[in-house]
């Protein structure tokens, strides 16, 4: 069997707001869904739509146990994570699209 990659990903309404950590094959489709309100009641209702962090895996497994470790992280962990690769907390979404 041919196992697909997928993606961790970190979604938010502002810096240093509210946080959603998700996993998906499609990167892309599910953002779209996320600024669309469309697949996460939670996400929809504090307006999550900024990509803010997404790491990339060769299989969705490995993808699942990354979404894992990050969702036990405490809250200044995640941050430090997201300012590592984004410093200042800027939505991802167009330099994913183009």
């Amino acid at each position: 069997m041919m196992n697909k990659g997928g993606y961790v990903y970190i979604i938010t309404n502002k810096p240093h707001g509210t946080l959603y950590i998700g996993v998906t094959n499609n990167l892309i489709r599910r953002i779209d869904e996320h600024r669309r309100k469309v697949g996460s009641e939670f996400a929809a209702k504090y307006n999550l739509t900024h990509l803010v962090h997404f790491e990339t895996f060769l299989d969705i497994r490995e993808a699942i146990a990354r979404e894992k470790q990050l969702k036990g992280w405490r809250r200044e962990k995640k941050d430090a994570l997201i300012a590592a690769s984004n410093p200042s907390w800027k939505d991802l979404w167009q330099e994913l699209i183009e």
